[in-house]
This record gives C-alpha cells, sequence and structure tokens, in this order.
C-alpha cells in the first residue's frame, strides 16, 4: 500500500534520493499502520534550531521525529513529520564507510519507527528497534546499518 508520503526541501535536491525511494522506504516502514507522512530535508542551521527546541541538545542531528496527535474530533490521517539533515547524513555516510543512498533508507525507517511509537532509551528497546530496522534494511537489499 503506497501511502501519501511529501517532501520538503530546505536544501538543494542533487545528491538527495528521489520521492520515489522516500515512498518506499516509509511504506515499509509503516506495514500495518495508518497515516501521511511529511519529510523535511534541511541543512544544518534548521536541524541544529529544531534539535535544541525540542531535544535540549546542541548541533544538528541526523533525523528529527514529530508525532502526530490530532486533537480530539479531528479525523486526520497523519502519522507524523521526518526532519532529516542532508549534510549530517552524507557526513555520517562516509565516516561510517556506508553506501550514502543506504545511510537514507535506514534513517527514514529508523524516523517512521519513531513515529509509529518505537524508541531506544533502554537496552531492551533499542534491540528491539535496530532488529525491526536490521530486518527491513535486508528486504531492501541493504547490509545491517549497525555493522559499520
Amino acid at each position: 500500500m503506497s501511502r501519501d508520503v511529501s517532501l520538503q526541501y530546505a536544501v538543494p535536491r542533487k545528491g538527495i534520493p528521489g520521492p520515489a525511494s522516500f515512498r518506499r522506504w516509509v511504506d515499509l516502514a509503516c506495514q500495518g499502520c495508518a497515516g501521511s507522512v511529511l519529510i523535511r530535508i534541511t541543512d544544518e542551521t534548521e536541524s541544529g534550531q529544531l534539535n535544541h527546541q525540542y531535544r535540549g541538545k546542541s548541533g544538528p542531528t541526523n533525523v528529527l521525529s514529530f508525532p502526530f496527535e490530532a486533537p480530539p474530533g479531528v479525523p486526520v490521517d497523519h502519522l507524523g513529520d521526518l526532519v532529516i539533515c542532508a549534510p549530517v547524513v552524507i557526513r555520517e555516510a562516509a565516516a561510517q564507510g556506508k553506501p550514502v543512498q543506504s545511510h537514507w533508507a535506514h534513517l527514514v525507517i529508523h524516523g517512521v519507527l519513531h513515529l509509529r511509537g518505537f524508541d531506544h532509551l533502554s537496552q531492551a528497546e533499542a534491540e528491539v528497534m535496530e532488529t525491526i530496522e536490521t530486518l527491513l534494511m535486508a528486504e531492501l537489499g541493504h547490509a545491517d546499518p549497525y555493522a559499520y
């Protein structure tokens, strides 16, 4: 099932995967869930501001997830928003020696799992989330994202 995946670009699109890739990754991570997803691709300044505002952490980060909860009685079918920092994705992929396309896929899957309520605050939660991510990445033909 293909869902509505909206993309916003706050950076030039060169070197960023195409809309079909983002839709495929969201659909894979959303198996059994409903709702649209908005993905905003940002620069380090915007990512850093959002990371500070919403997580109290300084500097940019690779992906931020914002689950959506409609007010009671408002029928909105939106799972949530992801904010992905393109320069961080590219830099991390190079530092970890992994294909940049694989890192994009992993971060979208990771972010969507957060939108679905998964987390990695405890060791047990992390093991569950990382196992799901690894299985989904294998379905796409990518290596274990945590093996680098």
